[in-house]
């Protein structure tokens, strides 16, 4: 077999990771994300285990929103209110065990009033109890690999083992936004009203930034004043968290700071989309001569503004590439570069299955390639 055959691509959009302008935020912790890279643009504390309050709320709604995406509830579906759902302190939506509710509505209290109550609620349906729901919880966040992250409970209550961190929270953030697209703009609601009283979403970025929608405020005294925030502008999202601020104005005002920030000095680049065809490989002793190759997931990178101009793709594949090929086999690699630095390497895929020649053209390529 021959070695490696190096096609350089000249793409023209990545740069060099020049010194960016320092921020400073008031909180204990943060972090700013970008949601199509995962790439962290700005943190201070980021690992460190700390209270997330009704951050929380977040996993409470993956874990119910994957039991509808099962099929394991329904959104019509009418919950029985227990005694311990309706005696909950702290936000309330204000359910009672004589007053029918549904999974929706309590969903919606949740996300939007905060609700302690419709939390437990959903939890008992869920799982039967908290406690074991709880337990859910645990699973989702060590599938989604945060660390630093154990939950007690549903709800965000103060708990010595009921803790999280913003790296892993901005994580189940965009989980939320890119495994339950459907219920992601529940999020951006600014009021929900049931049992005849209306309340407001807490987060006061919905009303001061249009580009805004999502997600979730939390607060304790021994958490102090959290926000996670998502944003998007054009076709980049950005996703903020601040843990431990001062106040709900300051936990608004910081998180509005680290998003301009985020936008003004980076950019999003998309050099190739999922399934876009890149160039077309030669296949030997194929019912066809060519293979069309690319990416099977879209590819995205975060880039300093202006920079985007450096970037260049080397692609590096195996040959000769002999049938059959199966759709989705990985044929080599394209290597993104910056000033001659590797950044990032991501497997090149065939876009297309290629069925073995026949007989006699499986000879005549046998031949052929003798002389290549």
């Amino acid at each position: 077999m021959k070695s490696l055959l190096y096609v350089l691509l000249c793409l023209a959009v990545l740069p060099v990771f020049a010194q960016q302008p320092t921020l400073s935020v008031a909180a204990k912790s943060f972090a700013l994300v970008d949601f199509h890279t995962g790439q962290t643009l700005l943190s201070q504390n980021a690992d460190e285990r700390l209270e997330p309050a009704s951050l929380t709320k977040l996993m409470t709604a993956y874990v119910v929103f994957s039991a509808l995406k099962q099929k394991r509830i329904t959104l019509d579906q009418v919950v029985p209110v227990s005694k311990t759902a309706w005696k909950m302190v702290g936000s309330r939506m204000f359910i009672e065990p004589n007053k029918q509710v549904t999974v929706d509505e309590l969903i919606r209290g949740m996300i939007v009033q905060s609700g302690n109550d419709a939390c437990v609620a959903l939890a008992e349906l869920v799982a039967g109890s908290e406690e074991m729901f709880a337990h859910l919880m645990n699973e989702e966040a060590a599938r989604l690999k945060m660390t630093n992250t154990h939950f007690m409970n549903s709800t965000g209550l103060s708990h010595s083992k009921h803790y999280s961190s913003a790296h892993d929270l901005a994580l189940l953030a965009a989980a939320i936004i890119r495994d339950f697209p459907e219920y992601y703009p529940l999020y951006s609601l600014r009021e929900y009203t049931y049992n005849g009283i209306t309340q407001s979403n807490r987060n006061r970025l919905l009303w001061l930034d249009p580009n805004v929608d999502g997600m979730k405020t939390g607060w304790t005294e021994a958490a102090g004043y959290c926000l996670i925030t998502s944003s998007k502008r054009d076709e980049r999202r950005l996703i903020s968290v601040v843990m431990g601020t001062a106040s709900a104005n300051a936990r608004s005002k910081e998180s509005q700071r680290l998003l301009n920030y985020g936008f003004q000095f980076f950019d999003t680049a998309h050099p190739y989309k999922r399934n876009q065809e890149i160039t077309n490989l030669q296949v030997w002793k194929g019912a066809q001569n060519t293979l069309k190759v690319g990416f099977d997931h879209d590819i995205y990178f975060t880039l300093p503004k202006g920079q985007a101009e450096k970037l260049k793709a080397k692609m590096e594949y195996k040959q000769p590439l002999i049938a059959p090929i199966n759709h989705g086999q990985e044929v080599g690699a394209v290597r993104f570069t910056i000033d001659n630095q590797e950044v990032a390497t991501y497997p090149l895929v065939s876009l297309e299955a290629v069925s073995e020649a026949s007989i006699f053209g499986r000879m005549w390529d046998s031949v052929k390639m003798l002389f290549n």
